[in-house]
């Protein structure tokens, strides 16, 4: 791949961006204590400093593992419909660190306020359910992937792309 210029590497930053926007749930991949994989998806708000919130169940997986181990990987994908070739399809991967919202934190209202705002009335039940948590999902690397040989790493505090 030849070098990139900064207005291309700015282009790609509005398609990775453009990417994230399009989607309002994540795949969402945890392990459990043990190290044992499981994969789901969760609706998702992103604050504007990057930060992914999600409010989940006791009953999925994702949630005690979440709850036993920080570490959870996200992804977003470009539909199958829209691909050209299904081997290169455009996607963003973001390791992150999850870290549980009390109840009683400020944040903790103000992001089901978000999350509510987003998705309607199914949350205002949801919050009169015990057994949800809130997490943050702190990215710490990640890359975004758009072809053959046409990989990034996301420079996370300004959402920028670097090529590898």
């Amino acid at each position: 791949m030849s070098e990139l210029n900064t207005t291309e590497l700015e282009d790609l930053g509005k398609r990775y961006q453009k990417l994230l926007m399009s989607q309002q749930t994540i795949i969402l991949s945890t392990a459990s204590s043990n190290g044992v994989p499981d994969i789901s998806y969760a609706p998702f708000i992103r604050s504007d400093s990057g930060i992914f919130y999600i409010y989940v169940s006791e009953m999925a997986r994702h949630t005690t593992n979440l709850l036993t181990n920080p570490h959870a990987s996200i992804l977003f994908i470009k539909p199958e419909a829209e691909c050209l070739n299904l081997f290169a399809r455009e996607r963003a991967v973001l390791n992150c660190n999850a870290k549980e919202i009390p109840k009683d934190d400020k944040t903790y209202t103000q992001q089901l306020d978000a999350l509510q705002d987003k998705f309607g009335e199914v949350l205002a039940l949801l919050r009169s359910l015990p057994d949800f948590h809130l997490f943050a999902l702190q990215p710490e690397s990640g890359r975004y992937i758009i072809g053959f040989g046409r990989a990034f790493n996301i420079q996370l505090n300004n959402d920028s792309l670097l090529p590898i």
